[in-house]
């Protein structure tokens, strides 16, 4: 839907900075949001709105009040920044400046995606993912950035492989390897996955390629077996576009 309203390009994690602007946008609804993230655009087209309040200025405190976007399972998981759904911004839309100008990944477009074989989104643990699960924080609801909490950044949902020139969810390039997201295995041992062509399957990590060490932590930055073939829109398994 978002790519047939916008010249066949893929919804951007978060709406990028414009040049000479305050960073607001319009959602549809007479209401201007600071760059807005991804499920906010996804809403915007069915006019269903995850934030009754939305702010000018960037703020990562606000919290979603419409449960349709939030997971049953976890209804506290309602930061707008710490959102229990991350997205697949590496390959679909990623509007980090690099460093010599332009954005890492975007526009992308629909038409090279393999829409059912291309993950969109999925239940995403934040960059708490690289940490085993003892050294994890608790997650914050008042959006402060906390590299060890669960839900950190998980509106950014990074693949299974990752590169030395890589982008993480924390942002490029990482200090620290360890503060990359993934799934969050939260129903039984698997996660919910919503895929491009508009299905959704309940999976395990391994699944969609991703690997787990014997901590139980997606630590290795660029892990033996891991594949992005699930994430790269053409179904090979391609290195992330580069960060920097």
């Amino acid at each position: 839907m978002y790519a047939n309203q916008n010249r066949g390009v893929c919804c951007p994690a978060r709406l990028p900075k414009r040049a000479g602007s305050d960073g607001a946008y319009g959602l549809g609804n007479g209401e201007m949001e600071y760059r807005p993230r991804w499920y906010e655009l996804l809403g915007s087209l069915c006019r269903i709105y995850p934030n009754s309040h939305p702010k000018v200025q960037e703020d990562d405190s606000w919290t979603i009040t419409n449960s349709v976007f939030l997971c049953a399972a976890d209804y506290e998981w309602n930061n707008s920044r710490n959102y229990p759904y991350g997205y697949n911004y590496q390959f679909l839309g990623n509007t980090r400046q690099k460093s010599g100008g332009g954005f890492i990944n975007w526009p992308a477009k629909a038409s090279r995606i393999r829409a059912a074989e291309t993950v969109m989104a999925a239940d995403c643990l934040g960059a708490a993912a690289g940490k085993p699960p003892s050294f994890r924080h608790g997650y914050r609801a008042d959006g402060v950035d906390d590299e060890d909490a669960i839900g950190n950044k998980s509106y950014l949902l990074d693949p299974p492989r990752l590169t030395a020139y890589s982008d993480y969810c924390e942002g490029k390039p990482s200090h620290n390897l360890a503060d990359r997201s993934a799934p969050d295995a939260r129903h039984n041992s698997k996660s919910n996955v919503a895929f491009c062509d508009g299905h959704v399957a309940l999976l395990a990590p391994i699944e969609i390629g991703f690997v787990i060490n014997k901590e139980d932590q997606y630590y290795e930055p660029f892990p033996i077996g891991a594949t992005n073939r699930w994430f790269s829109g053409s179904g090979n398994d391609e290195d992330p576009p580069r960060g920097f």
